[in-house]
């Protein structure tokens, strides 16, 4: 809803002084400059200070990246650091500069061609670094290797100076005593109580709940709120908010298309695993191999759509394999970002520039999660789950699907026991057998055409040529004549009723192929072969081989066969096809010539119907039709001739397809099939009440919900070193490896996922707890110990307390992995519960708060804003997963895209659940969200940007979520204070930031109030228009100039610091 032009000039005055509150505060914060060097500087660090310069001027020419090595020298390793050079150098001498050549060449003139690094690089050192890296080596050249890979340490925990303290005290008070800093006092307790609920819940604390914690002075107090809110539901919530971005969730596969998808039932997943504090080793093993485990459950096979939740494509044109390899490096890089705290995706192309990862190393984690049955495509036409797939079923409908499959392996074992008990009135038929074969309900002679048309012979339809085959004579064809395809015409049949999976068929025709074509499509009942399959059925040859399959999602919802040996070029073969409405791969049998051959089975796993259902969201504008020669996008039967089409509602028997029963010994097999399937009375009972409990099973089976899941193939998919990291340029075969540098690949541990994630998770990594340790502290302080979460590379910042990191990952592991044993234990660290607010000396010599000497100052992440405003309204819906949701959004977004879809906005309680659940569409994400810095998430994200813009604050003023939230809020106020606007204001700014107003902001706000008062009353309308936004009906009953008001003095609290920032 926009804004009306009435309200803009309403809000002016807001405005102007949401500006006046924003710059004084802004000028507050301004910091001092920074502190003057001290007299004595410590020695030089190598990691923190040494490294990092050498990362950044050096390894691009000298670093792990063999094919840009120049001179064949390293500077990332201590070997190549201290190599020895001609005339008694070394590239560095420790304690002697003169005798180091890195010295010499670093102070040369800058137009000497031996300066290093060389002019053209433009990576020139600055006086400072240069004395930096001379001090260095005058003492000594200390090396330690690149922290991250080093075993993580267990320091001892320094002297505490406070009975109260705690370990992280003692790490953070003897930084500070190093650098002459005072800590801050305890912050106010409403803005601890503030700070401790958004980080543990994503919510703002209750009015209640602030002034029973500013009551309750018990020393167990705090202890019993950390408590209290680590059990909410909601907690499980906001930490999924944040792995989510990780994770790459989204409601749609993302690139052109954008087609929606639900994969809600991973996000729930998540929040329930928070809830439950599964210990964080499981949480990433189950996501990586949770179908792995022994007897894997629903959940640990849910666990895994993480690693499917990349963005897919279905655009026309595109390259199956070319994309499928995408899918397979975003889940290495996935691995590295969220898991590893690694650039592994500067790998993929080339060795690492910085790091020691080669690009062997890469594909030899590609290796890994390479090896399941996918396709790269997702269907156009069809609404069908990519494979592999997890059928979810709702425990009724489960209960009912296996009396049903009961009730069908009770009926195939009566079916065996007549087939035993039959044998005297088999052998009394035998005597005088017959075989008369069934009317096929179409049959094609291909003797004449009439213009693009050519006779059914069975009905009085017509087939349909397109673009021209020819018919053409053939001595050798049944009628002397037959039709000649040339790759791209076809001949279509569209009166043919399409045939279900459990429907028994067969297909004869007779082919004559002229060359060998690596696919070359018969005949087909589908849409297009690049749609993931595409659904329905095929006949085609490959490699002149024949090949048939019935499709729900290629490749791995289907079954498929295909003969061993080739038909002859240039000659006539008769093929029959014969399917048995099974929907498994046994129950397809190919005759060459009236005999069936041997044949591979391709695919066994059909558990869904090949018919189109626009009821489930397939993109069905007329019925298919059954169609020879050709397909779209696909390779057509090229110069190829075929003759006498027939089709029959009934698999053929073997004795059917020869026209004969044979007389000797072998013949009593194929005529016994015979004489079950069409004669014995009993057996053909049973066969039809069989085919009616497949159809019923069918039906209950289809509308199942499907989610994307990892299942390994049974043979391993061999993996390469790409060339250049593209599709199409594979090199050598790689095996399934963890980079070299790292901790070798336990022994006892199987060459797969589940491995992996053991590797991973094991006490010799020195990284996975790292990284979660890092990213759980941030959450808390707004800032990592290590500030790049994403990068605990060369690249990547150095850890401002390296002993407190390593401490907290000993601790983490120690408890069994136990995360909300980390949270409690860094919110009840004083270090966490001091002030934020910062002194004059302090901001002067940290301005950033590296060294922790206040408390943290955070900004509200997007979804925090959102719920926020929400909760403090009392709108705020707090049912626990389940679909997204599509609350406001302004119109016409999605439409722009050109993709054919509509956002539909939800009602009822769907505008107001928590925004952990709105509908996240990767190219149009919401846009209130992504004004608040939320991701696309296309990718895997550590880190979201944090910006401070005038687009935030129109956001607040004007989207109807937040005009709703703050009207509803109005209302409730008004209510209970309907003679006092004072009051009004205290309750909002209270509900809002957790506190009461100060002096200048209660000041600021009854200005606003009056001034909004006078217009609104003299502007009945504007006042009206305003409390009708949202879904929420308006109260009446109560004066609107005044509702009006205070609905705009809420919006402009919505604005204060005091509200988007957390104290």
């Amino acid at each position: 809803m926009r804004a009306s032009g009435t309200r803009w000039r309403h809000l002016t005055a807001m405005v102007l002084l949401i500006v006046a509150c924003g710059a004084s505060s802004a000028r507050a914060r301004q910091p001092a400059p920074p502190a003057a060097a001290p007299d004595q500087a410590p020695a030089v660090d190598f990691n923190r200070q040494i490294r990092p310069l050498l990362s950044d001027r050096c390894f691009r020419c000298h670093g792990p990246d063999a094919s840009k090595r120049k001179a064949k020298l390293r500077l990332d390793t201590r070997d190549g650091l201290f190599k020895d050079l001609e005339a008694g150098m070394a590239v560095v001498t420790p304690g002697d500069k003169v005798r180091s050549e890195m010295i010499r060449r670093i102070q040369l003139p800058s137009d000497d061609e031996d300066l290093m690094p060389p002019a053209d690089a433009h990576l020139a050192l600055t006086a400072a670094e240069t004395a930096l890296l001379t001090r260095w080596v005058s003492e000594g050249a200390p090396y330690r290797a690149h922290w991250s890979w080093e075993p993580v340490a267990s320091p001892p925990v320094p002297a505490l100076s406070d009975a109260g303290q705690t370990p992280i005290d003692a790490f953070v008070r003897m930084r500070l005593a190093a650098e002459g800093v005072s800590p801050s006092p305890p912050a106010a307790p409403e803005l601890l109580l503030r700070r401790l609920s958004f980080n543990l819940t994503g919510l703002p604390p209750g009015r209640a709940d602030i002034e029973a914690f500013r009551a309750d002075h018990s020393p167990s107090a705090y202890a019993r709120v950390v408590d209290r809110l680590l059990a909410s539901p909601a907690y499980g919530e906001r930490m999924a908010a944040d792995w989510l971005d990780l994770a790459r969730y989204a409601d749609t596969y993302g690139y052109q298309a954008d087609v929606t998808r639900d994969v809600s039932p991973y996000r729930d997943w998540v929040i329930g695993a928070f809830n439950t504090n599964l210990p964080y080793d499981q949480f990433l093993t189950w996501q990586l191999a949770g179908d792995l485990l022994p007897d894997a459950t629903r959940e640990q096979r849910i666990a895994t759509a993480f690693n499917r939740l990349h963005r897919q494509t279905n655009e026309g044109g595109s390259i199956e394999e070319e994309f499928r390899t995408e899918y397979v490096a975003d889940r290495v890089n996935t691995l590295g970002t969220a898991m590893l705290g690694l650039t592994l995706e500067c790998a993929r192309c080339h060795d690492h520039k910085f790091d020691a990862i080669t690009q062997r190393d890469y594909f030899s984690l590609f290796a890994f999660f390479n090896s399941i049955d996918e396709s790269g495509l997702y269907s156009h036409f069809t609404n069908a789950t990519p494979s592999p797939s997890l059928l979810l079923w709702p425990a009724h409908e489960q209960a009912a699907y296996s009396r049903v499959q009961r009730r069908i392996e009770a009926t195939e074992s009566r079916l065996r026991q007549l087939a035993r008990a039959s044998d005297p009135a088999f052998r009394a038929w035998r005597a005088s057998a017959t075989v008369t074969p069934p009317a096929p309900i179409a049959h094609l002679a291909f003797d004449t055409v009439a213009g693009d048309t050519t006779p059914d012979a069975i009905t009085s339809a017509v087939a349909t040529l397109q673009d021209g085959p020819t018919l053409v004579d053939d001595p050798d064809a049944s009628g002397g004549r037959a039709l000649r395809f040339s790759g791209d015409n076809a001949v279509v049949l569209k009166d043919l009723r399409p045939f279900s999976r459990t429907d028994p068929f067969s297909i004869a025709i007779r082919v004559k192929p002229t060359e060998t074509q690596a696919r070359a499509v018969v005949l087909h009942q589908s849409r297009a072969w690049t749609d993931a399959g595409s659904r329905g059925f095929e006949l085609t040859l490959e490699d002149g081989r024949p090949f048939f399959g019935l499709i729900h999602f290629w490749p791995g919802n289907a079954i498929a066969v295909r003969a061993r040996i080739p038909l002859p070029i240039g000659h006539w073969s008769s093929l029959v096809i014969a399917y048995d409405g099974s929907s498994r791969a046994e129950g397809i049998v190919i005759y060459v010539d009236g005999a069936p051959v041997p044949v591979d089975v391709v695919r066994d796993r059909l558990v869904k119907d090949i018919l189109y259902d626009k009821g489930a969201g397939d993109l069905q504008k007329e019925p298919v039709a059954l169609t020879l020669g050709a397909r779209f996008r696909d390779s057509g039967f090229r110069h190829g001739l075929v003759d006498d089409l027939r089709v029959y509602d009934v698999s053929l028997s073997a004795a059917e397809v020869a026209g004969t029963v044979p007389g000797d010994d072998a013949g009593d097999t194929v005529a016994r099939a015979h004489f079950l399937a069409r004669v014995h009375v009993p057996s053909r009972t049973a066969r039809a009440a069989l085919q009616r409990l497949r159809v019923e099973q069918n039906r209950l089976i289809g509308p199942v919900p499907e989610l994307m899941v990892m299942e390994e193939l049974a043979e391993p998919r061999p993996a390469h070193l790409l060339a250049r990291g593209a599709y199409d340029a594979p090199k050598d075969v790689v095996s399934r490896d963890t980079p070299a540098s790292l901790p070798p690949f336990p022994a006892d541990q199987p060459r797969n996922r589940l491995g992996l994630a053991r590797w991973l998770t094991s006490r010799a990594n020195p990284l996975a707890a790292r990284v979660v340790v890092n990213r759980i502290w941030k959450l808390h302080f707004g800032r990592g110990l290590v500030a790049t979460p994403e990068d605990f590379g060369s690249q990547g910042r150095q850890p401002t307390h390296p002993d407190l990191l390593d401490w907290l990952t000993s601790r983490l592991v120690e408890s069994g992995w136990d995360v909300k044993a980390l949270h409690r234990l860094i919110v009840s660290s004083d270090t966490f519960r001091q002030s934020s607010l910062a002194s004059t000396e302090s901001l002067r010599l940290d301005p950033e708060n590296l060294l922790l000497a206040r408390g943290p100052v955070l900004r509200l992440p997007a979804e925090h804003i959102r719920d926020s405003a929400l909760a403090a309204s009392g709108l705020l819906v707090r049912t626990i997963g389940g679909p997204s949701v599509k609350p406001y959004q302004p119109e016409g977004l999605w439409e722009q895209s050109g993709t054919g879809q509509t956002y539909s906005q939800d009602k009822g309680d769907k505008l107001y659940r928590r925004s952990l659940y709105t509908f996240w569409r990767r190219t149009s994400p919401p846009p209130a969200m992504t004004t608040f810095d939320a991701v696309s998430r296309e990718v895997c994200v550590a880190r979201r940007e944090v910006t401070v813009t005038p687009l935030q604050s129109l956001v607040l003023l004007n989207d109807p979520q937040f005009v709703e939230a703050a009207r509803v809020l109005a209302e409730r106020l008004v209510r209970e204070h309907p003679q006092d606007p004072a009051a009004r204001h205290r309750g909002a700014f209270q509900q809002l930031t957790g506190r009461a107003p100060d002096a200048r902001e209660a000041a600021i706000l009854a200005q606003a109030f009056e001034q909004q008062r006078r217009l609104y009353q003299a502007d009945a309308r504007a006042a009206a228009a305003l409390l009708a936004v949202g879904g929420t009906p308006r109260d009446a009953t109560l004066p609107a100039a005044d509702v009006a008001a205070t609905t705009n003095v809420a919006t402009l609290i919505l604005n204060f610091d005091a509200f988007v920032v957390i104290r």
